[in-house]
């Protein structure tokens, strides 16, 4: 008892003082914990034969590319994108969320990191009904994984700064560029032998969702602005304490982050001084046209604090 106590106490650390790509990490095995827990009471219940009715509950937290079965089941929009059932695909997963989502939480703000992996999530998802519509795949099937939202950070990282090195085992540093590139052939080869197409496709529309989101924010739209409003409302339900009013629990007002050629928030609570955002501009154009590695140490504190902000 006192290890599981240890254990808890350890997971509960982490999300409390992580950050977004730390608990994302967490809250996805943590949710493969469960499951594979699951199976064994399961197993417990139908004498050593949990297979058949494990994957029926198991089928009501994943995605169903049946449009109608998804009208029952709607929550499966947000519970496919952190569910895993066989442990490599987990791994696979959770091994690109870390290198590509610190990549963007670096460059962007962790602030930023949950938006884009649930944008990606919802819009692989979304994808995945539609390809099976359009008879990619039979509409009996079922998805379920963080492959697309992982995707989608690996699409933000290819435009923030395509050759930042990466190291990986045996191969050494890698550029994630190649990294990006080679994960795409892999969908586009899957997609033209018809295996499991529905997930491959899903897959590079989670690419394009976080390619997308980063053009976007350059531009001075940031679509995660509104994700963390709604979410912020969403949880205020379930935190909001009786006698306070309801203007105490909303967040305070946050600092903007700019990116690339976005333009200054015209909002009130922002007063950046010229001289910073020039400075910021510099180093981001100096990660276009050079990369990130090419930055020195003091300009990587520099925009490390930026993205704090």
């Amino acid at each position: 008892m006192a290890l599981f106590n240890s254990i808890w106490d350890d997971l509960q650390y982490s999300l409390r003082t992580g950050n977004m790509i730390t608990k994302l990490v967490v809250f996805n095995f943590a949710v493969f914990v469960v499951t594979k827990f699951a199976y064994l009471i399961v197993g417990g219940f139908t004498m050593g034969n949990p297979e058949l009715l494990y994957r029926v509950g198991l089928q009501y937290f994943c995605i169903p590319a049946n449009v109608m079965t998804l009208l029952w089941q709607p929550w499966s929009l947000l519970t496919h994108m952190f569910l895993h059932d066989a442990f490599w695909h987990l791994v696979n997963n959770l091994f690109g969320l870390y290198i590509f989502g610190s990549i963007v939480s670096d460059l962007i703000g962790d602030r930023r990191v949950l938006a884009l992996y649930l944008l990606g999530g919802l819009f692989g998802g979304i994808f995945f009904i539609v390809s099976a519509q359009l008879g990619v795949l039979g509409i009996g099937g079922y998805a379920l994984g963080a492959s697309a939202a992982v995707m989608a950070m690996g699409g933000a990282a290819l435009i923030l700064a395509p050759d930042y090195r990466v190291p990986l085992l045996i191969l050494g540093a890698v550029k994630v560029k190649y990294i990006v590139l080679v994960l795409v052939l892999l969908d586009l080869t899957a997609i033209a032998g018809h295996y499991d197409s529905g997930g491959p496709i899903a897959h590079l529309a989670g690419l394009i969702l976080g390619c997308i989101f980063v053009y976007q924010l350059r531009d001075g739209r940031d679509w995660a602005e509104s994700v963390n409003q709604l979410l912020t409302k969403i949880t205020g339900l379930f935190t909001r304490k009786p006698g306070k009013s309801r203007r105490s629990n909303r967040p305070g007002p946050m600092k903007a982050t700019f990116v690339g050629t976005a333009k200054a928030s015209s909002r009130s609570d922002v007063h950046p001084t010229h001289s910073f955002q020039d400075q910021l501009d510099a180093i981001l154009d100096k990660i276009k046209s050079t990369g990130y590695e090419s930055l020195s140490q003091e300009e990587k504190d520099f925009l490390y604090e930026a993205s704090q902000k």
